[in-house]
């Protein structure tokens, strides 16, 4: 994954909790990295090592802190970073979620390296969307019902998500059951 994306995680911590959880999850991580380069690329364990002992230092489920990391990558790393690429996604929940299959496309331009996600669509009714998500990264599920959460809030769209596939219960990939309440 691109050094943006343990930034984010960087700054999460440290908004959230403070520059010293940040620094203990960095130890217990074991991550050697002294500062991420955002357009650079790192293995994706560095990623894992830090998610993982985030839920560790702060004593939640690592399901909750991917969770979080997502709504934080839409609300802030998203919105701070992209927002142009945010602004042509669409203008409401269902047309960006529509839209997400192209997303990756325009962030290719920026990082020739990107080893993204596919996602598909299917309508199901005027008030739900199924999101189908392909990656040959594994253990993100969380972090995509995140990326709903937030994408949901950035529109000011509440909405219902139940992850309905999943590739833990030996699927070839996850669909996620998006409902407007």
């Amino acid at each position: 994954m691109y050094g943006i994306v343990n930034k984010a995680i960087e700054e999460l911590v440290k908004e959230n909790f403070g520059s010293e959880i940040w620094d203990k999850v960095k130890t217990k991580s074991g991550v050697k990295v002294e500062f991420f380069l955002s357009n650079e690329a790192y293995d994706d364990s560095i990623t894992y090592q830090l998610a993982n002992a985030a839920s560790s230092v702060l004593g939640v489920e690592l399901k909750e802190v991917m969770i979080l990391f997502g709504e934080w990558w839409i609300l802030h790393t998203c919105k701070e970073k992209y927002g142009q690429m945010m602004s042509a996604g669409g203008n409401n929940l269902r047309a960006f979620i529509l839209n997400l299959p192209k997303f990756h496309d325009r962030a290719y331009l920026m990082y020739p390296k990107l080893a993204p996600p596919e996602f598909k669509t299917d309508e199901i009714d005027e008030q739900t969307l199924l999101l189908h998500y392909f990656s040959k990264r594994e253990g993100l599920q969380e972090f995509v019902r995140g990326l709903i959460q937030g994408l949901s809030k950035f529109f000011n769209e509440p909405v219902a998500i139940e992850l309905i596939e999943s590739r833990l219960d030996n699927q070839d990939h996850e669909i996620y059951k998006i409902s407007w309440v």
